[in-house]
């Protein structure tokens, strides 16, 4: 499976873009949705009655923040941490949820478990979070075909997505403000490593096996620890946890 980001300043451009693509014959559950604020509305409307996506399976989640009960398929409203409540929708947004420690118990299973394996890279999930924090919506397309791939691609760039690598430059160019650091790559991977879910809060020492294992070498040097600190303030200072 293979998958395309994009990010959209207005929740309308991404829901018209997701609708595009289900039009196009991508599949509904296939192409995921995350967006915040969602209304008191949205939030009584995911429960255990009949919300069903189309194709979609058992009920699958319990919904945090909110006082509907349990979630049915692949729309549900989890709160995140430093964030707030964030409506999601797809696979590859409900697996997203589950790293952002949004939801609880009851989202496991092939399908979630696919979409993080399949495609759906972790080491990105920070700037997911950025453009949430920043009240804007991400959506995330998978497919089988690198053609479907490209299409996608379009459909995102046309209805105004701003893509992961240009994300990733605005992220960091907001976050190294006066660190004159921020010219090592080194200290750069070392900050976006203490970022990723599988360290999440750990200190560099009880991290150290995973980043060798990761990064090799470079983990070892000072400028990725300097990094990996630095990083470490950054999400304690957001708010964030991941369970």
């Amino acid at each position: 499976m293979n998958t395309t980001v994009g990010i959209f300043q207005r929740r309308d451009d991404a829901e018209r873009a997701r609708e595009r693509l289900i039009t196009l014959g991508f599949r509904r559950e296939h192409v995921s949705l995350l967006t915040p604020h969602s209304s008191d509305a949205e939030i009584a409307a995911v429960r255990t009655s009949d919300t069903e996506e189309p194709g979609t399976g058992a009920a699958m989640g319990t919904v945090i923040g909110g006082a509907a009960g349990a979630s049915a398929g692949i729309a549900l409203v989890g709160m995140v941490p430093g964030i707030g409540p964030v409506f999601a929708a797809g696979w590859a947004a409900v697996a997203l949820m589950g790293l952002f420690g949004a939801v609880g118990g009851g989202i496991a299973g092939h399908e979630v478990e696919s979409a993080l394996s399949d495609g759906l890279p972790k080491d990105d999930l920070f700037l997911y979070e950025d453009a949430l924090r920043k009240g804007h919506s991400v959506l995330i397309a998978s497919a089988e075909t690198d053609g479907e791939i490209t299409e996608a691609r379009r459909v995102l760039r046309d209805a105004g997505a701003e893509d992961v690598d240009t994300a990733r430059e605005r992220w960091w160019i907001g976050l190294r403000g006066e660190d004159q650091e921020y010219r090592e790559p080194s200290y750069r991977h070392g900050v976006e490593s203490a970022l990723h879910p599988d360290v999440r809060g750990k200190s560099f020492d009880d991290a150290a096996a995973y980043l060798a294992r990761r990064h090799g070498d470079e983990a070892r040097s000072d400028a990725f620890r300097r990094g990996y600190e630095r990083g470490r303030t950054h999400c304690a200072g957001l708010g964030t946890r991941h369970d």
